[in-house]
């Protein structure tokens, strides 16, 4: 008796799915960590047209204001670029920034207006911080809104005298 072998036409094939399941399990796992990176030296850099002069009524930036607290934590004095004293007067703080904004500010755009930065004694209230970043940063006229200055921060606080 003679038994009969199978052929084995199988065994030189290799299974395919497994491999394709490993190629795909790295394609997620590359595509998943891959970090874009800025390209180095890639400036957004504006250069001014031939023939253009550069404009000096431009306020220098940023627009430092020192706001002086007395014993009570209350303004005692507003200084602006350390030149201009407004007292504690929030008006005419808000007047000298519509003079140095040129037109205020329509919406947010592709250049930046002028940035302020405030300066505070220690001890100041915060109520009058807060009434110094309403008086820079706009007004309202009838229904419109006037933006003035969006871009504010903050000089590092001032330890308080001993």
């Amino acid at each position: 008796m003679r038994i009969k072998r199978q052929s084995d036409d199988n065994a030189g094939q290799l299974s395919l799915t497994s491999m394709i399941d490993v190629v795909f399990l790295l394609l997620i796992f590359f595509v998943m960590t891959f970090k874009i990176a800025a390209q180095e030296g890639d400036f957004n850099v504006k250069m001014p047209l031939q023939g253009q002069g550069s404009s000096s009524a431009e306020p220098e930036l940023p627009i430092k204001i020192r706001l002086k607290a007395d014993a009570a934590g209350n303004i005692a004095d507003i200084v602006v670029n350390d030149s201009q004293s407004f007292g504690n007067d929030f008006a005419k703080l808000r007047s000298f920034i519509v003079q140095m904004t040129p037109g205020g500010v329509e919406g947010p755009s592709e250049e930046k207006g002028p940035e302020v930065e405030i300066d505070l004694d220690y001890g100041l209230k915060y109520e009058f911080v807060v009434s110094t970043i309403t008086s820079v940063t706009g007004y309202k006229q009838g229904d419109d809104i006037v933006r003035l200055v969006e871009r504010i921060k903050f000089a590092p606080p001032r330890k308080p005298a001993q």
